[in-house]
């Protein structure tokens, strides 16, 4: 069976001082076995090949687990698959002949590095906000030492699957980084070891999300449905409340 032939329309920049524009690129015999990635791999040895910049994109595990891949694919956060990552993302969801168009996140906080890679450091320093959790180091305490509700670690493991690839921001007509830091809020907020900080935390972490200039929340859904680990839209609500206790 023959591979698939694509057009390509890839966001080109040089640099964050750089206009940018989209560069069409054809893409032959292009396997459905492929994933997304393995595709722009192969684009990209036939531009070195051709003495042309290979096209810049983020990735690191292509396993679904890193959150260094991402891109607007065809005008969706990683794509129209539900719950997948960029690089998890496979060919034969294509059709031969069919037109892909492929941009980076855009968010004014997310600048454009080069191409499709952007700088994410604003959730690195949100995490860092939320500083660390008064706890004792050493060994590893016997299980069941500290009872947690089983509905309370579900919904804290959920958040904690976060892998902050920046979807939910990409997809956000606002540009809102709340179901990132609500994700991150949470995972600590609903256990017990997080509770001393759980206030401080809360506050700490929603200013520095305004102050990298994120947009507000405004229930639209976006994120959620783009989201590659499925993270409900309650997440906001409960750092919210978190939030307003603080306050």
């Amino acid at each position: 069976m023959s591979g698939m032939n694509l057009t390509l329309k890839v966001w080109r920049q040089k640099g964050p001082a750089d206009e940018g524009r989209m560069v069409t690129y054809h893409v032959e015999d292009v396997s459905p076995d492929m994933s997304f990635l393995e595709m722009l791999d192969v684009l990209n040895e036939r531009l070195i090949l051709e003495g042309d910049d290979p096209v810049a994109f983020d990735h690191d595990c292509r396993e679904g687990i890193c959150g260094m891949c991402g891109m607007v694919i065809n005008g969706v956060a990683h794509g129209e698959q539900r719950a997948t990552t960029t690089c998890q993302l496979h060919m034969r969801h294509f059709k031969d002949g069919d037109t892909i168009t492929i941009e980076p996140w855009r968010a004014a906080p997310f600048p454009v590095v080069k191409d499709l890679v952007v700088d994410r450091s604003a959730f690195d320093r949100i995490i860092q906000a939320g500083g660390f959790i008064s706890v004792p180091a050493g060994s590893a305490p016997d299980a069941h030492t500290i009872p947690v509700k089983k509905a309370d670690a579900d919904a804290a493991f959920d958040a904690a699957t976060c892998i902050g690839c920046g979807a939910c921001v990409a997809a956000c007509p606002n540009g809102s980084a709340s179901l990132f830091t609500a994700a991150k809020i949470t995972h600590l907020g609903l256990l017990p070891q997080g509770q001393p900080e759980r206030d401080s935390r809360a506050k700490a972490m929603v200013e520095q999300m305004d102050a990298e200039g994120f947009g507000g929340c405004t229930n639209t859904g976006e994120c959620t449905a783009v989201c590659p680990k499925g993270i409900p839209l309650e997440t906001i609500a409960r750092m919210n409340r978190d939030y307003l206790r603080a306050k």
